[in-house]
């Protein structure tokens, strides 16, 4: 996947500060706006076309308002820039064809160490939702200490873990609070749902879902993405 190494410290935070920065005023990120930026990073778009997206999206937002002397309504949701994004990273992918880049041999913050105190933290938190997950966990830990690791391939299990998780949770909630998480979902998707492609939609809506589920039962995400690099 392009750049899901190098992107683990910045791709949510500078998404988000680019996206305040062209609305021109302070906007916290909503679930929606989360979930749709965990779309990107799972569909492997890079972070350049994400912010080239953005600023595309809001250039013609302000020409539009320049040209015609009128007032529109503020933007007040990243999913408004989403055609855009896609737009970009079709064009970042048809670029980089043919180009080959170099994986950076050191990732500072992925140090052993670090690495295996989150996942035996993660395994804390996950064991008295998912004992097996937690014992998978401390093991993963033990091996990242006792010799090198490759993070793609460690991701890769942590994310398969992190699916079963979910896998489990979904199937033990209540009928009554899936219906309405989808409901929120389905109103927070309205005014975006004419940008978006239909396996856009879904996958969004399984992010929010998941997301809302995860949060619910103060459950961690697993995957290295989100492992704190401070």
């Amino acid at each position: 996947m392009v750049g899901r190494v190098q992107n683990y410290f910045n791709y949510f935070t500078e998404i988000e500060q680019r996206f305040q920065q062209r609305r021109g005023s302070l906007l916290m990120l909503s679930t929606l706006d989360w979930a749709l930026i965990e779309t990107w990073r799972e569909a492997g778009v890079p972070l350049e076309a994400v912010l080239r997206g953005i600023d595309e999206a809001f250039d013609k937002h302000d020409a539009k308002v320049a040209r015609t002397h009128k007032r529109f309504r503020k933007v007040n949701g990243l999913a408004w820039t989403a055609q855009a994004v896609m737009a970009a990273a079709e064009a970042a992918a048809e670029a980089a064809i043919g180009v080959h880049t170099a994986r950076p041999e050191v990732e500072l913050g992925f140090e052993p160490a670090r690495v295996a105190a989150w996942l035996r933290q993660n395994a804390a938190a996950v064991e008295p939702a998912d004992h097996a997950t937690a014992d998978r966990l401390r093991e993963l830990a033990a091996a990242v200490e006792a010799q090198p690791t490759r993070l793609e391939d460690l991701d890769r299990t942590l994310t398969v873990l992190e699916e079963k998780l979910f896998a489990a949770i979904l199937a033990a909630a209540p009928e009554s609070e899936l219906v309405e998480l989808r409901a929120q979902a389905d109103r927070e998707l309205a005014p975006y749902r004419s940008r978006m492609g239909a396996l856009q939609v879904r996958q969004l809506q399984q992010q929010f879902l998941q997301k809302r589920l995860l949060e619910a039962r103060r459950l961690p995400r697993l995957s290295l993405f989100y492992m704190p690099h401070t």
